[in-house]
């Protein structure tokens, strides 16, 4: 299938700026470039948002706490949520359109997490934040107005990667995750070459060679590659995880690896839904201003995710 229009047009529009590459520019010019562009913060009407620290493995987090326009209790299902950006790259501000659209399309309170980024904290600094957070949601849920009980975790791209990840900790010895919401998640970094990696390695948003950058920043040690904490499809044993939907896009490099894991998890037992849009680039559901069909897309995983976590009752909450 061909792109979509819009799609390709806004690569066009991209291309035609002749803007350097992350890894030309480097870290720190690369997550200013990121906040000034396609993710940069937008003003979606929001019921109520909230900025504040709370404790992590290494000193205080950053999380920002999503409550929808329309809410039909004070009590509400929530979504532990990890932004992408390569490990590297993103933060609060970059996301903050996307969670406020997943909160008040879901009806969950959302708590986005600023988790500490490579290279000054290379794996497994993501990873340790990322379930500590969710571990501190689920035992503040009563202050947070959440449903312990109705918890989820997500993220997009490598937040997609740390919330399959955080899923399989918890798994062991809780907290209870009842949903996983994996956006073109990054099943196996430094993974082989797969066809999706070829046909899209370069000229589609995320490249190879960007790929290849945040891996050597993320985990610079090769030895880590095979651990499933930084590839959840190397985990041996993926049985008893909760449900999960999982998208990826046609023209992505990690299409096959996203697949990949939701064979995967279906092969295990896991409740799986899999949905690929064929027409579509990596980080489209960041893309909703430019690309009207990804409007559609974060609004049925919205769906997906609030009648995998309360599939009683599909309504708000």
């Amino acid at each position: 299938m061909a792109l979509d229009t819009h799609v390709r047009a806004l690569l066009d529009q991209m291309a035609a700026l002749k803007l350097p590459k992350s890894w030309e520019i480097g870290p720190q010019a690369a997550r200013a470039a990121m906040k000034m562009g396609l993710f940069r913060k937008d003003d979606t009407p929001i019921g109520r948002v909230e900025d504040r620290k709370i404790p992590g493995p290494a000193g205080d987090l950053g999380v920002r706490i999503y409550t929808p326009v329309a809410t039909s209790s004070n009590v509400l299902s929530g979504l532990v949520f990890f932004h992408g950006g390569g490990f590297v790259l993103g933060d609060l501000d970059t996301h903050d359109g996307l969670c406020r659209v997943l909160s008040n399309e879901s009806g969950f309170r959302v708590v986005s997490v600023d988790y500490r980024l490579a290279p000054e904290y290379p794996f497994p600094a993501a990873v340790d934040d990322c379930f500590a957070t969710t571990k501190w949601v689920a035992a503040n849920a009563g202050a947070l107005g959440i449903d312990a009980q109705r918890l989820a975790v997500g993220g997009d791209s490598a937040g997609g990667n740390l919330a399959a990840v955080v899923s399989q900790l918890a798994r062991a010895g809780g907290p209870p995750i009842a949903f996983q919401l994996l956006i073109y998640p990054v099943a196996q970094l430094g993974a082989p070459d797969t066809p999706s990696m070829r046909e899209n390695a370069k000229g589609y948003f995320l490249e190879k060679e960007g790929m290849d950058w945040f891996t050597r920043l993320y985990a610079p040690d090769k030895d880590h590659r095979s651990d499933p904490r930084l590839s959840p499809l190397r985990c041996k044993d993926l049985s008893g995880l909760p449900p999960a939907y999982l998208v990826t896009a046609g023209f992505d490099p990690l299409r096959d690896e996203g697949r990949d894991y939701a064979e995967a998890l279906d092969k295990a037992g896991v409740p799986v839904t899999y949905v690929n849009y064929p027409g579509m680039v990596h980080g489209f559901f960041s893309m909703r201003s430019f690309i009207p069909k990804a409007r559609e897309t974060v609004a049925a995983a919205a769906a997906a995710m609030r009648e995998g976590v309360n599939p009683v009752s599909a309504s708000p909450g």
